[in-house]
């Protein structure tokens, strides 16, 4: 294989799972970013991290961000003779913000920048594959990609000459997708005729430009597994049937019916379920939703988000006082939503794209929401939310994949 001699920078944004009701299929890509910088070297294999995560250099091959990348090599067919690694991080760990999804996407991305004319063996359809693979459920690494609000799902189809549903699209409940040769099979079966058919699947769906968030970082993480382990093997159908509605309505309320937000944000499916291990995050969700506002658990928590649209309350400094009257140092940030999904771009980490390709908030504080003076809100000085747009000559990719 013929390695690029250029390195290859990679940003990719923060995202938001469930958002209530869309239980492990609805994301959501908000503008907070990981930045990835990678290059071929002669031999070895060099880590730098900075922001977030800064002991995990110390994984080594084990860092998800490499690991995404030697998987992406495997798939291509070859690995490089070394790998240099610079992370800037600003999603936190552990906080239910996407942060293993940015770092699998930032992986492959990279190697596939790297890989040079190789890099056409890893087409987008793959890259979704081999991430929903790595990351083991597709809803984050699928708005990670595409940017903006997405609905992805795995086909649960019954094997031939049964009725039983499942097969190869299935997993069992609370469940990560198997990983056994995933790099391969992903690369090797994307384009295979009916692949779709039991692979995962992702749809980005419009919103208005006037949608918004706020996020509530809590200062202790919570494991994902944690948060799955804590939900029940079987729910009531009536819950069931509340949450299948509920999801409707929200795609409804995101896309033309903002009036409804606060009522399809409700979720009877994996929140109630997971107060227990995370009280904190559920007193600050009550006192929002008492308070009016869309507020949901970010992914598998502990962050709480909120999300409104324009003349829509309660406004951020509003969800910054309720969340100060609980006691608990959150920090609460305004936040774009991201339409550009993970992508490649030119120069070095910390380079950012001019004004005029991709607007982004400017903060009062520092950015990010593991900085910051507890239980501050840091401002939009313009106004949010801006419309974003995609760097020239660099389309949103994955606007459907199947």
């Amino acid at each position: 294989m013929i390695w690029s001699q250029c390195p290859a920078r990679v940003r990719a944004p923060a995202t938001s799972a469930n958002l209530g009701p869309g239980f492990d299929a609805l994301g959501l890509a908000l503008a907070l970013y990981d930045e990835v910088e990678a290059r071929v070297t002669d031999g070895g294999l060099v880590i730098d991290v900075s922001g977030e995560g800064g002991a995990t250099p110390a994984a080594g091959e084990q860092h998800l961000v490499v690991k995404a990348m030697r998987a992406a090599f495997d798939a291509m067919g070859g690995q490089p003779p070394g790998i240099a690694l610079r992370c800037v991080n600003a999603i936190p760990h552990g906080r239910g913000l996407g942060s293993s999804a940015a770092a699998i996407c930032s992986g492959l991305l990279a190697a596939r920048a790297l890989a040079g004319p190789g890099g056409a063996r890893l087409p987008d359809e793959a890259v979704f594959q081999l991430a929903v693979a790595l990351e083991g459920h597709p809803d984050n690494v699928a708005a990670c990609l595409a940017g903006g609000l997405t609905i992805a799902w795995e086909p649960r189809l019954a094997p031939p000459g049964t009725g039983a549903p499942g097969g190869a699209g299935a997993r069992a409940p609370g469940g990560a997708a198997p990983e056994a040769d995933a790099s391969r099979d992903a690369a090797s079966q994307a384009d295979e005729p009916g692949a779709g058919a039991t692979h995962a699947r992702l749809v980005k769906v419009p919103v208005p430009a006037t949608l918004r968030a706020v996020v509530c970082v809590p200062p202790v993480p919570l494991a994902t597994e944690a948060a799955r382990q804590a939900l029940p093997p079987a729910v009531p159908l009536a819950d069931a049937a509340a949450n299948a509605a509920r999801s409707a309505l929200l795609i409804a309320a995101l896309t033309s019916a903002p009036q409804m937000l606060f009522e399809a944000t409700e979720d009877f499916l994996h929140q109630p379920y997971r107060a227990a291990i995370m009280p904190q995050t559920a007193a600050l969700l009550g006192a929002l939703r008492r308070a009016g506002a869309a507020a949901v658990v970010s992914g598998a928590g502990p962050t709480v988000l909120v999300l409104s649209f324009d003349g829509q309350g309660p406004s951020a400094e509003a969800v910054d006082s309720i969340a100060r009257e609980t006691g608990i140092s959150w920090h609460v940030t305004p936040l774009h939503i991201d339409q550009q999904g993970a992508h490649v771009q030119q120069g070095g980490a910390g380079v950012h794209p001019p004004v005029s390709a991709r607007r982004e908030p400017s903060l009062d504080r520092v950015q990010g929401p593991g900085a910051g003076r507890a239980g501050r809100s840091w401002r939009d000085r313009t106004g949010f939310p801006r419309e974003q747009t995609a760097v020239e000559g660099m389309p949103c990719p994955l606007l459907v994949l199947s």
